[in-house]
């Protein structure tokens, strides 16, 4: 597939809208140190607006694939993602492909920061997870013409192909199973979920429906923890050891899930005879857990296959459409919940 930036956008380009040298524009690239702070911002909102990528590959043949495709997730700090990556890794690999792979910390600007960088690189193709990204990211990747799949996160409208699943309707699915246990004081406990589509709808699902059964969930009764099972141990501990504690909580996802049920044993509280969790992913070791924990399954393992194989039919140039490809959630009702 060729690949080359439309309108011939380039170093020149970049000068003129800054309204400065070709050689200044090189300098902030090379030597920004060198360049007053006040010309590098001019410089930079012109190539934020262009969409100008520099070619560092620029010696080598023209239209020659890197063999490489960039895959960029929120983090690599945790089990979140692992199924998946090992997934999209594997089946790339056996397509000839290497992967590159990067983070951002859930920070939408940085995430820009490092799609640029896999792309000066020239990457072949480049997998993000979501589809909540800044204007500047989905700008660049149609100026480059470069083939893109959004993992995770399902839109039948989506700016760029997807594979994924509702993460709207994973949390409906859990809502609904603690409406359907009997439960009515319950409490959520998610990420913030800024710059994190999957959370957000996750969240706006189970929110509906406990709005639709008459339950209402008062901000009290909700609590921010981040992926991690140290950290929403420490904060389920403290509401747990409080004198009004739900009787169910919903978590964000199975990382959080843990750290609550961790929790509860840490005060004493029985899961599920005093406290029913839910999570949301249904990752490795959550069914081994005890009790084994009720959670919505995402198909991570097949999401990250048919996302790579996707991305490889894209770069060869098989595919020209939009691609967009939805997998169920499934409720998986295990130990961790109990009717009222």
């Amino acid at each position: 597939m060729k690949r080359k930036q439309i309108d011939k956008v380039d170093i020149i380009t970049v000068a003129r809208a800054a309204k400065v040298s070709a050689s200044t524009v090189s300098r902030t690239f090379n030597h920004p140190d060198l360049v007053n702070p006040a010309t590098r911002k001019k410089i930079d909102r012109a190539v934020r607006k262009l969409g100008y990528i520099r070619n560092r590959a620029a010696q080598a043949m023209h239209g020659k694939r890197s063999g490489t495709v960039g895959l960029v997730v929120p983090t690599i700090d945790h089990a979140i993602f692992a199924e998946l990556v090992q997934s999209f890794s594997e089946t790339l690999e056996a397509a000839g492909f290497t992967i590159l792979m990067t983070s951002h910390g859930y920070d939408l600007e940085r995430e820009y920061a490092v799609v640029r960088k896999l792309l000066e690189h020239r990457v072949d193709g480049v997998a993000l997870i979501g589809l909540e990204h800044s204007q500047e990211t989905y700008r660049m990747l149609e100026q480059q013409a470069l083939p893109a799949v959004a993992i995770w996160n399902f839109d039948a409208e989506s700016k760029i192909s997807c594979v994924g699943a509702q993460n709207f309707v994973a949390g409906q699915m859990a809502a609904q199973h603690l409406v359907d246990l009997g439960h009515r004081d319950i409490g959520l406990v998610f990420p913030n979920t800024g710059g994190n589509d999957r959370s957000a709808d996750r969240m706006r699902g189970a929110l509906e429906v406990f709005a639709a059964a008459g339950i209402d969930i008062p901000e009290t009764r909700k609590w921010v923890s981040p992926y991690s099972v140290a950290q929403a141990k420490a904060v389920c501990a403290e509401l747990l050891g409080g004198p009004c504690r739900p009787t169910a909580l919903l978590c964000g996802n199975d990382v959080i899930a843990q750290g609550c049920v961790y929790a509860a044993v840490q005060t004493g509280v029985g899961v599920p005879t005093e406290l029913s969790v839910v999570g949301i992913g249904d990752f490795k070791g959550s069914k081994e857990m005890e009790p084994s924990l009720t959670t919505v399954r995402i198909p991570a393992k097949t999401i990250g296959e048919k996302a790579a194989g996707l991305i490889v039919r894209l770069i060869a140039g098989e595919e020209t459409a939009l691609i967009r490809e939805e997998f169920p959630t499934e409720m998986m009702a295990r130990g961790s919940t109990l009717a009222r």
